[in-house]
């Protein structure tokens, strides 16, 4: 386990789902978040385009993701799919907390990520369960705690 001041990677999992990967993944997501910025996110639901940048490459990395606005901010899931793996972007948040940026909408903004943890996450992941019932199906899969991380907006 590592952590810096903003975002706390956890301990992986010894099981959960496997998510589909490759290079088709890969131009099929770039599509998706294309589409995303082409529309201004226009009758995509409640999703946002994530922007960090690599932990080991230092390279530019887009992912589509839940978003749900909190009071000042956003809260973002790493749930991926209840994979016993965290999401790469968890990872380069973690080593990279002042280089996030979260677009919603048409609005592209810096944020800083801060992990929730103990009863503030608790009640954060209750609320988004309750909007959201697939990602308690996620938690369901793995025996990972899930990140629950809010960004605010340094602009």
């Amino acid at each position: 386990m590592y952590s810096s001041m903003t975002v706390r990677v956890t301990p992986g999992g010894t099981r959960g789902t496997r998510m589909p990967g490759g290079p088709l993944v890969a131009v099929v997501m770039s599509a998706i978040g294309g589409v995303y910025r082409l529309l201004g996110g226009r009758g995509m639901g409640k999703t946002g385009i994530l922007t960090t940048f690599g932990a080991k490459t230092g390279k530019r990395r887009d992912a589509q993701i839940a978003v749900f606005k909190e009071k000042g901010g956003w809260l973002v899931i790493g749930s991926y799919g209840g994979s016993a793996t965290h999401p790469a972007w968890v990872v380069n948040m973690a080593h990279n907390p002042d280089r996030v940026w979260l677009q919603v909408g048409g609005r592209r903004l810096h944020v800083s990520p801060r992990s929730l943890e103990g009863a503030e996450r608790g009640s954060a992941w209750k609320r988004i369960v309750s909007e959201a019932p697939n990602f308690g199906d996620y938690e369901k899969k793995t025996d990972r705690e899930i990140p629950v991380i809010e960004l605010t907006s340094v602009e």
